[in-house]
């Protein structure tokens, strides 16, 4: 992959950062747009990054916001992209319902902004750019499972009817002026980089604090809710290989097998021999307005055209997300008795 550029979009979220490692290894020239803020919030990605000054850094970053297209067609033009990842969104489901407007503008229009800055820069004498759009299984919404690429979509959220607008966008894109455009389907995918207020990361850090004395309550949702979870490592790759493909298409990526958020709960509290019933409440605040009650992912098609498999089993997942946890939670408790040790005993006392 010597002197091919990449551009993702979203880099510095889960996805983006196991798909950095991925290019990175690849032998790719690689460029990260990250939005603008007042603090840093690239922690995915440091271990990674180097100074632009640095002789063999592989990963240069560059402001830019999919709610700005001016921004983005500028970004195009300087670095030249072979390959494009739109990863980039406001992708939380729940947050979705309270902030609709922003959710849509950003992830429904700014695919679209992108396209068309893709679809200028070509007709303006650029080189050829595939583009890779993240989709969701939350479009599938209460479409009854298996759900495959040839299943109708019902989305049930703001975030959901958003992506599903961005994936339609990418096919017009694709039919109208031939551009490669390619739609992964992705069911949920989690990892220790996962953010902490999406569910399964609430329940592994939750479980490794209440083994160790940190926390005591962990509050939840619906718990009856069963999604067809996999490792986002394993999926970067069906990424990449959908803009290796000859042509472009439709993929869902999954597992094939789907359970509920009281499985989750279960394995993630037994493997720290605690009983998560109780530790768990429910908070009416933390349920949609319209539930996806089911979601199971058919990816036969990427298993056929592809050759893509996932590699890490539900245990194993739920096994890599506690052990990650629990090392961070001991290193909070050796930071507060360090602090402790240093006080004076009256002042311990009164801690």
């Amino acid at each position: 992959m010597a002197n091919k550029r990449a551009l993702i979009i979203g880099v510095t979220g889960q996805d983006g950062s196991y798909l950095a490692e991925l290019l990175i290894e690849k032998g790719y020239e690689l460029h990260g747009i990250v939005r603008r803020a007042s603090t840093f919030n690239t922690g995915r990605i440091d271990h990674i990054y180097r100074d632009p000054h640095e002789a063999g850094a592989t990963l240069k970053l560059h402001y830019g916001d999919l709610a700005d297209g001016t921004g983005l067609r500028r970004i195009i033009e300087k670095v030249r992209p072979h390959e494009i990842y739109n990863l980039g969104a406001q992708s939380h489901v729940r947050v979705s319902f309270d902030e609709p407007e922003y959710t849509a503008d950003v992830v429904a229009t700014g695919a679209l902004r992108l396209l068309e800055a893709v679809r200028d820069h070509m007709a303006g004498g650029g080189e050829a750019v595939r583009v890779y759009q993240a989709g969701s299984s939350e479009m599938f919404g209460s479409a009854a499972p298996p759900q495959s690429e040839a299943t109708p979509f019902h989305p049930r959220s703001p975030y959901a009817v958003s992506k599903l607008a961005a994936h339609y966008f990418a096919i017009n894109y694709r039919e109208a002026y031939g551009m490669f455009v390619s739609n992964g389907i992705l069911f949920n995918h989690e990892s220790p980089r996962r953010g902490e207020t999406f569910v399964t990361r609430k329940i592994t850090r939750a479980a490794a604090r209440i083994k160790l004395g940190l926390e005591r309550k962990l509050y939840l949702g619906n718990l009856d809710a069963k999604r067809d979870w996999g490792y986002a490592k394993d999926y970067v790759e069906a990424m990449w290989l959908m803009l290796q493909a000859d042509a472009p298409d439709d993929f869902v990526v999954a597992t094939g097998e789907s359970y509920s958020v009281r499985d989750f709960l279960g394995r993630a509290f037994g493997s720290l021999d605690l009983d998560w019933q109780q530790y768990v409440e429910i908070d009416p605040r933390y349920f949609r307005p319209s539930e996806v009650d089911h979601l199971h992912g058919d990816a036969s098609k990427a298993h056929a055209k592809l050759g893509w498999k996932p590699r890490t089993t539900f245990d194993e997942l739920v096994k890599i997300m506690v052990n990650y946890d629990l090392d961070r939670a001991r290193r909070d408790v050796a930071i507060r008795d360090a602090r402790l040790e240093g006080r004076s005993g009256s002042e311990r006392d009164e801690w």
